[in-house]
């Protein structure tokens, strides 16, 4: 399984048996799998997405959104309840090429990535336990 290091952008080779293990990168000790959402960059974003082999759930956000900053708690502590789901944040503001070629016209914005190609999408800010049955429902699904 490969996972691409949130931190330094390495891409690190993990046994699939090793993903509970708390893996760290093999060039800078960063943790592979945080309990915490990611930030990610215009830089970043890509190889993210595109490297990471793990679903990749990405909220689209910015410092001035209200109903964003509402979210924040909720989104973190959905972090913790999804195991084998990387969490990610993308502020919008400081990250336009981003935000413009995931076409994002309102925020917050969710994107469920797996493989590197989206397989859902919502907008509006929700709780941490419907936010997390609607990724359970969403892999599900697309595991079909």
């Amino acid at each position: 399984m490969h996972l691409v290091c949130p931190a330094c952008g390495t891409i690190n080779r993990v046994p699939e048996a090793r993903l509970r293990d708390q893996p760290v990168c093999g060039r800078c000790a960063a943790a592979l799998m945080p309990d915490h959402p990611v930030a990610l960059t215009d830089a970043s974003f890509a190889a993210y997405i595109g490297r990471t082999e793990l679903p990749v759930l990405v909220d689209f956000w910015a410092e001035w959104c209200g109903p964003c900053k509402a979210m924040a708690p909720a989104y973190a502590e959905a972090a913790t309840r999804l195991p084998g789901v990387c969490l990610a944040k993308v502020d919008t503001d400081a990250n336009p090429q981003t935000s413009a070629s995931q076409r994002i016209r309102s925020i917050p914005t969710l994107v469920l990535f797996r493989g590197g190609l989206e397989v859902a999408r919502r907008s509006g800010a929700t709780g941490a336990a419907e936010l997390v049955r609607w990724v359970r429902a969403e892999l599900a699904s697309a595991a079909r």
